[in-house]
């Protein structure tokens, strides 16, 4: 039986902490059976102000991620964390020493910097807004908005690697398919979006939707987990996915990182034949 995991997780900043705040959400969703707790500080620009911080992280022990320009705060931060063994992360180091490396030039990091207000930036936040509005099977007559529509039966990871994809700045729906249900005209008839059908083998789909209702104390005797209507799901899906000419990506053995690696290829091999 999988049980619950509860990770304290300290986003520290000498700024607002936007880009922390985006990468929590993005990643927190990836981790099944994980809730991020998160405890968040703004605005920490003095030693007595790390302190505070200190105490709060010494006494609720999790993981720790920063941006933080003072190379005598961060040192201090550091050096605390390691002796008490807990886990402490720079967010933008590595990314920042790879562009240092490759141009020659040295980066002009300053305290409370802010993230620069771009197209990319702006097109992430519409997309996150338009992927939470339309998830699980809403407002399905706005499909013809998505760049990207996943459709699969229930446990096929959707949510997650909509969200996943929406953090990358594509707006994407999906649509949660139901053996014997009705299937929304506007989802079949749908050209600007790629489609793309999630499936699963019945034995991992089974073992996934049971630890499910076994982690809410759910009753697990139900058609839900039940073999023989787990094998017509998995049937009634795939059998639409090749009416429909779908692509489709087997997510059985797939993280959902994976899984929206394989979507975005998709996605640039449909813009090369399109465009060239």
């Amino acid at each position: 039986m999988q049980t619950n995991i509860f990770l304290n997780v300290h986003l520290i900043s000498d700024s607002t902490g936007e880009t922390l705040n985006a990468v929590l959400r993005a990643v927190a969703p990836l981790f099944e059976h994980v809730t991020a707790l998160e405890r968040s500080y703004y605005l920490v620009r003095s030693r007595r102000q790390l302190d505070k911080v200190l105490e709060e992280i010494e006494s609720r022990p999790g993981v720790v991620l920063f941006t933080i320009a003072s190379q005598e705060l961060r040192l201090i931060l550091e050096e605390k964390c390691k002796a008490w063994n807990i886990p402490c992360q720079s967010l933008l180091d590595s990314t920042l020493d790879l562009f240092s490396r490759h141009l020659g030039i040295v980066p002009k990091v300053q305290t409370g910097m802010k993230q620069t207000l771009d197209s990319n930036y702006f097109r992430r936040i519409e997309a996150m807004n338009y992927t939470m509005s339309h998830d699980d099977g809403q407002i399905v007559n706005e499909y013809d908005d998505a760049d990207i529509v996943l459709v699969g039966i229930s446990r096929t990871s959707k949510t997650p690697t909509s969200i996943y994809l929406a953090n990358r700045g594509y707006k994407t729906a999906n649509y949660p398919l139901v053996h014997g249900g009705p299937i929304p005209e506007v989802l079949l008839e749908l050209k600007k979006p790629l489609v793309v059908g999630l499936k699963v083998s019945p034995d991992r789909l089974i073992a996934i939707r049971t630890n499910r209702l076994l982690s809410l104390n759910a009753e697990a005797n139900t058609d839900y987990v039940s073999e023989d209507a787990v094998r017509e799901e998995v049937i009634f899906a795939n059998r639409l996915f090749e009416r429909q000419g779908w692509p489709v990506i087997d997510v059985t053995r797939r993280s959902i990182e994976e899984t929206a690696a394989a979507v975005l290829n998709l996605v640039e091999t449909r813009n090369r034949e399109q465009f060239g």
